[in-house]
């Protein structure tokens, strides 16, 4: 039998463990979409008694839709707080299927994890308290690429743990089991008794493989004992204990166990006339039923087992930040309302109840007439219900970009300090961030990192000195670096770029007018391929060429300090800024 039909006939066992008992046999599925996954899927609900529900989790589910919560529809029909059952309590004796485990937000994996080990759930909201039987099974299909994987907390309370991705078409067989081998080993599983031999046989395996957690002992005796009820026995037996090594222990091991290399040279010979003895002696060659079941775990394990455990390491730290991209964006909460939109009301949402009583008002009479002509109170449905859309403006960071070199300074350099002193005005009235770069002589520096701080900004642009060569280049690649570093710390970057566009210095603080001027070109398309808009002031005091061509090669706004005062290039800045 090849790896790959080895693997499938465990993963046949885990889902007929799975239909026995769903609580006690969840499973943790590590398989892409394709048809093998949908083969064991399918293989599932074709085993899953019909009594039994099964739910789909979206990863992006609500904690109300999860849990429960305030029915605001009934809420207002009845005229008291009416609580309505979430998909745990409504799931109770069922199982729940979540698609994408391995994004799960916290908050949900929380809830799950407190659900699978109390059976129940509590929540106490708005003012009322609900608490339900919630005992269920879970299957966690992992689809992550890579280092993406269910969160370790979840998967620690999930039994069998099934790696399909060896598994090819050619390996999928015909299903072992049928629905009628399934109700009787539910009948049967009452009944079946579990030995301290047994308990031991997979606990002293556990601590081989250096496995942790207490949870795996436990899950791999429940699994040993559906084993034995689907194999029609009340006892567990070595072949059961080694099924639930390969499907809980093997999964779980962190090394691989130690070999015992000690040989008995030094013993004395056994006497040949003792028949019994011989007998019981040719029982236990096989050795201990630890070391058995250590055995059958031991060739389940792959056999990459440790160079996998050390890439796990080494990228648990990058793992962390990068779950965060997968999370779904919600709506703001807060910001400057701009309008309503149909929803289901939950905690923190804002109820618009002018336009769900408009929505509601039309079918007033027809609701009524349904109700046997009952009137007085409002008839509101779920449909009706509208909640206040916002608009949340996101931090804005302006980014000055000054010319202090020789020929600026010489001409406009106090006309462009007094223009600058009212835009850092206005960006403080606002709260917006403002940084300063000023490029003269070799190269661009900055001056002064984002902040908020008007003094801080004042006295750096105060104490700018003036004077030395043009690096254009050098200041255009400084600027489009850190726009892009506060764009991806979620603030939106908007550059000032402050200048004559007479570029006479390379980036290597190389002179020679040519190169300088064809490098500075380069660096503004590639700012333009950024998106972050720019606003170009030409602080010539006659506007020429340069300039405009260098602002449509960064897709800019061009404005000519000559034709523009303080507060016209003021609002230049701030339309550009709220252009992007």
């Amino acid at each position: 039998m090849s790896d790959g039909a080895a693997i499938w006939a465990d993963a046949m066992i885990a889902a007929a463990l799975a239909a026995i008992d769903p609580a006690a046999a969840s499973v943790m599925l590590r398989a892409g979409a394709g048809p093998v996954r949908e083969q064991w899927l399918e293989l599932l609900r074709e085993l899953t008694p019909a009594t039994t529900v099964l739910r789909k989790l979206p990863p992006s589910i609500s904690d109300d839709r999860l849990l429960g919560g305030l029915d605001l529809a009934a809420t207002l029909q009845a005229g008291r707080p009416v609580m309505q059952r979430g998909l745990l309590a409504e799931l109770h004796d069922g199982m729940l299927i979540a698609v994408m485990a391995e994004r799960i937000a916290p908050s949900t994996v929380a809830h799950l994890t407190a659900a699978l080990d109390t059976g129940m759930i509590s929540i106490e909201r708005d003012g009322l308290s609900l608490r339900a039987p919630a005992r269920f099974g879970l299957i966690a299909l992992d689809e992550g690429i890579g280092d993406e994987h269910v969160s370790p907390a979840l998967a620690d309370r999930l039994a069998c743990h099934l790696d399909l991705g060896m598994v090819a078409r050619a390996d999928l067989g015909e299903s072992l089991f049928t629905s009628s081998d399934i109700a009787a080993a539910r009948a049967l599983l009452p009944q079946v008794g579990l030995s301290d031999e047994a308990i031991a046989a997979l606990t002293t395996p556990a601590c081989a493989l250096g496995i942790d957690s207490l949870r795996a002992p436990l899950l791999a005796c429940r699994i040993a004992r559906i084993a034995a009820a689907l194999d029609g026995a009340t006892d567990v037996a070595e072949s059961h204990i080694a099924c639930a090594a390969r499907l809980v222990l093997a999964p779980r091991a962190t090394r691989l166990p130690a070999a015992d290399d000690e040989t008995e040279t030094n013993e004395a010979p056994e006497p040949e006339n003792d028949p019994a003895e011989n007998e019981e002696d040719d029982r236990s060659e096989d050795g201990p039923l630890e070391d058995r079941v250590l055995e059958a775990a031991q060739a389940a394990i792959p056999a990459d087992l440790l160079k996998r455990l050390q890439e796990e390491r080494a990228t648990r730290l990058r793992s962390s930040s990068a779950s965060k991209q997968g999370t779904t964006q919600k709506a703001p909460k807060r910001g400057r309302p701009i309008g309503a939109r149909r929803g289901e009301w939950r905690a923190g949402a804002r109820l618009n109840v002018l336009e769900t009583l408009r929505a509601a008002a039309p079918w007033q009479p027809l609701r009524r007439a349904q109700r046997s002509g009952k009137s007085g109170r409002l008839i509101v449905h779920k449909d009706d219900i509208r909640l206040t859309r916002f608009k949340q403006r996101s931090g804005t960071t302006t980014i000055f970009v000054v010319d202090a070199s020789g020929s600026s300074a010489l001409q406009r350099l106090a006309e462009v300090k007094g223009a600058v002193e009212l835009l850092l005005a206005e960006c403080y009235i606002r709260r917006d961030e403002v940084a300063l770069i000023a490029f003269r002589g070799k190269g661009a520096e900055l001056l002064l990192p984002p902040t908020r701080s008007l003094t801080r900004a004042t006295r750096s642009w105060a104490a700018l000195p003036g004077g030395g060569g043009t690096p254009l280049s050098a200041a255009i690649f400084a600027a489009t670096e850190l726009a892009l570093a506060v764009k991806a710390k979620g603030q939106a970057p908007t550059i000032v770029l402050m200048t004559d566009g007479r570029a006479n210095v390379a980036r290597d603080g190389v002179g020679g007018r040519s190169e300088a001027e064809a490098q500075a070109l380069v660096a503004a398309r590639q700012l333009a391929l950024t998106g972050i808009p720019v606003v170009l002031v030409d602080s010539s005091p006659r506007p020429q060429d340069k300039a405009a061509q260098l602002a449509g090669a960064m897709q800019a706004r061009y404005v000519a300090l000559p034709h523009a005062d303080a507060a016209r290039l003021s609002q230049a800045v701030m339309a550009e800024a709220s252009r992007g």
